[in-house]
């Protein structure tokens, strides 16, 4: 069974940072591409940014370019945001996720909900003014 439990959630003021963890079991993170994305209160679950099989190629979306960066820590099997920089509109719940449907879907669509089957329970990120 497959379980991915995030941490490292909570409230900071604008410029401030965060770093989220999204542990596995039941899955290795290396075989295959994962992502985070995030769902704002009344709004569409958003993907934020992916890391590819190969641990080194990351793809962010422009709103957190140059601010988040994903990794990976293969011998823990846990996969890393790390948020600086952060402001208000970076308020919502995140998510990791994992375990993409194809190759296909992992290389053209990494940052689309539709490509991953296992999803964590979330964790609540909150910036301040």
């Amino acid at each position: 069974q497959v379980q991915l439990v995030e941490s490292g959630g909570g409230s900071v003021q604008a410029g401030g940072s965060l770093r989220l963890s999204c542990a596995a079991s039941g899955y290795t993170y290396g075989r295959n591409c994962a992502a985070w994305f995030r769902q704002a209160p009344g709004k569409e679950r958003e993907g934020v940014a992916a890391i590819y099989r190969d641990g080194g190629s990351t793809y962010y979306d422009d709103s957190v370019k140059g601010r988040f960066t994903i990794s990976r820590d293969n011998a823990k099997n846990t996969m890393y945001l790390q948020m600086n920089s952060l402001k208000p509109e970076d308020t919502a719940m995140y998510y990791c996720a994992a375990g993409p449907t194809s190759a296909y879907d992992c290389y053209f669509g990494s940052l689309s909900g539709h490509t991953y089957r296992y999803w964590g329970q979330g964790t609540q990120v909150t910036v301040s003014s």
